[in-house]
């Protein structure tokens, strides 16, 4: 596992680390909505939520952060553990996320969620990280799909619809989750929205997953 930067949190450039994660962040679109993704290799392996891609049907496109629209694939799944491999189709040169240990992660860290909450690409939020190991259960996709619950990182950074398989980041720009859940009750309109409780599945769990998948 990569070992952490150390940064004086109480000077955080976050111009700076938006700039630096920003191109390892896509948009993962599908018929019926559109998630996030976390670029692992050059030749566009990318690491996002099964329930983006178990929304999709298997028709996917990736939407780099240089604007281009690629078709993607994908590659293997874990709903076990609510993450999914996808492939971008003929790219090279990309920019992979940088790991970082999420074993390190202490209550109070300064955070930053980056995604595409509601197709808004490339957004940033920032805040901090509010607990560990938390327990969160979310319900499973599709109609044999069984709930899925893991220990989650959980910060006050505003996550969103979009937002998941997005990166949860350090303040050295750096992966510390994936942003996956959001607590948000239904407003009487019926739109749900941030009240500061989101969820991301940590970055070591993470890293063990991908390397399950192949």
């Amino acid at each position: 596992m990569s070992a952490q930067t150390v940064v004086n949190q109480s000077t955080v450039d976050w111009t700076s680390v938006a700039s630096k994660v920003l191109p390892s962040v896509v948009q993962v679109n599908f018929a019926n909505g559109v998630g996030s993704g976390v670029i692992l290799s050059q030749d566009g392996q990318i690491l996002t939520n099964n329930h983006v891609v178990a929304s999709s049907g298997g028709q996917l496109t990736v939407k780099l952060n240089d604007g281009r629209e690629v078709p993607a694939t994908v590659v293997s799944t874990d709903p076990s553990s609510d993450l999914a491999v996808i492939k971008a189709s003929g790219v090279s040169g990309l920019t992979p996320i940088k790991w970082a240990d999420s074993d390190s992660v202490k209550v109070g860290d300064a955070v930053m969620a980056i995604g595409s909450p509601s197709g808004l690409q490339g957004t940033v939020t920032t805040g901090i990280v509010s607990a560990l190991d938390r327990k969160v259960t979310v319900p499973g996709e599709g109609r044999r799909a069984s709930s899925v619950s893991y220990q989650a990182i959980q910060t006050d950074a505003s996550i969103n619809p979009g937002n998941s398989g997005g990166a949860l980041v350090n303040a050295a720009g750096e992966l510390i989750g994936i942003n996956s859940a959001i607590y948000s009750p239904a407003s009487s309109s019926g739109e749900a929205g941030s009240v500061g409780i989101g969820f991301a599945i940590p970055s070591n769990t993470a890293k063990q997953i991908v390397g399950s998948l192949g």
